[in-house]
């Protein structure tokens, strides 16, 4: 299975002066495609549609990996039957 790595950072766009977070993983899934089609799929606003393709597949890879430990153990299965169907939704 291919692997993508990236380099995801967070900057606050307010005047407070902290410093920008930033971290490197990696995703079986090309996040900028799936970004994407969560956008035409959706039809949501491109911000809100990168947020949400983000926040998914960053949270369902860390899942994945520890997904027979608890608690993540009783969330996997629910967590990939809502991703079965959000993948399945029609666009």
């Amino acid at each position: 299975m291919a692997e993508h790595r990236y380099k995801i950072t967070v900057e606050p766009l307010s005047g407070e002066a902290s410093q920008p977070l930033s971290f490197e993983t990696s995703c079986h899934d090309d996040l900028l495609a799936v970004m994407g089609k969560i956008e035409t799929r959706f039809e949501l606003p491109r911000d809100e549609a990168r947020s949400l393709g983000l926040g998914l597949k960053l949270f369902g890879e860390a899942l994945l990996a520890r997904r027979e430990a608890p608690p993540f153990d009783e969330l996997a299965p629910h967590f990939g039957q809502f991703m079965r169907t959000l993948k399945k939704r029609p666009t």
